[in-house]
């Protein structure tokens, strides 16, 4: 009897020391799944897949001069903000040739953006109320401001200037349309898909003025010496780096990157490549 007691104890002893680890065992699988599930969920994330690609797909303009124009010859972009996603795309994946560039216009990029077509907007993108209904937006990496752009001689001279009849180009899908609306009801805008589509309508004489941002308008000033930007702004245009909404996560990541190219200097040397002068206070 005691022969048998002692194994039934025996038996007893291995099966509590079984369940014993397989307890211990399921807790870590636990903890692993619960890691599996911090990790599926960065991988579904833009960030994570934007990590798992190796590449970040960003949407430019290829027809303005300064911030994004496409070399015919090269076929080469280039412009402050494609260097502004390079420096990105070196922050967030190490390497700034990581790196796809495709083509936007003011009426495209959102839908872009949302068709996931691309990972971020980096196009001269005003911040505004309505457009955060549709976007999140990083914080502003430019700061520029509405503006005219004349034939040197031209009796337009600013925004006071602009009266009943005067055709004022512009381009759809851009806030500068409705800012000149709001500013001048009696103009007579024309619209245009891109800026330089404005700018050969301007030289055409097909209207009397183009607007945009000052920014814009200096590199078409740069282009055609005959042209010149007049008057002051006549708005506060800040751009933003739009992402897809609920991409908190790349959001925080674009903002670190943007506050250590400050911090390092690297900003103000994009800066003054582009625009040709220092910041002062951007």
């Amino acid at each position: 009897m005691k022969k048998k007691s002692w194994m039934t104890v025996g038996i007893a002893m291995a099966f509590l020391a079984t369940a014993l680890l397989s307890g211990c065992g399921n807790n870590g699988a636990g903890d692993g799944n619960t890691a599996n599930g911090d990790s599926n969920s960065e991988a579904s994330s833009a960030l994570g897949e934007i990590k798992s690609r190796g590449k970040l797909v960003v949407g430019v303009k290829y027809d303005t001069k300064l911030f994004g124009l496409k070399d015919p010859a090269s076929g080469n972009v280039e412009g402050f903000d494609v260097d502004i996603a390079k420096a990105l795309a070196k922050e967030i994946l190490g390497d700034e040739t990581k790196i796809e560039l495709k083509e936007v216009t003011s009426k495209t990029r959102i839908p872009m953006l949302n068709n996931n077509d691309i990972d971020m907007i980096i196009a001269t993108m005003t911040i505004t109320e309505d457009r955060k209904k549709e976007v999140d937006f990083s914080d502003v990496y430019f700061k520029a401001g509405q503006s005219l752009l004349v034939k040197k001689g031209s009796p337009i001279k600013s925004i006071d200037d602009i009266k009943k009849g005067t055709k004022v180009l512009a381009v759809k899908g851009s806030t500068s349309v409705d800012n000149i609306k709001a500013k001048v009801p009696d103009a007579t805008i024309l619209e245009f898909d891109n800026y330089q589509d404005a700018f050969s309508a301007l030289k055409a004489g097909q209207g009397d003025t183009l607007t945009t941002d000052n920014a814009i308008l200096y590199g078409m000033a740069v282009q055609d010496p005959g042209y010149e930007v007049v008057g002051e702004p006549f708005t506060d245009e800040p751009y933003g780096i739009a992402i897809k909404k609920g991409e908190t996560d790349l959001v925080n990541s674009v903002n670190e990157g943007l506050k250590k190219l400050h911090d390092s200097g690297e900003y103000d040397k994009i800066y003054e490549k582009w625009i040709g002068k220092s910041p002062s206070g951007e």
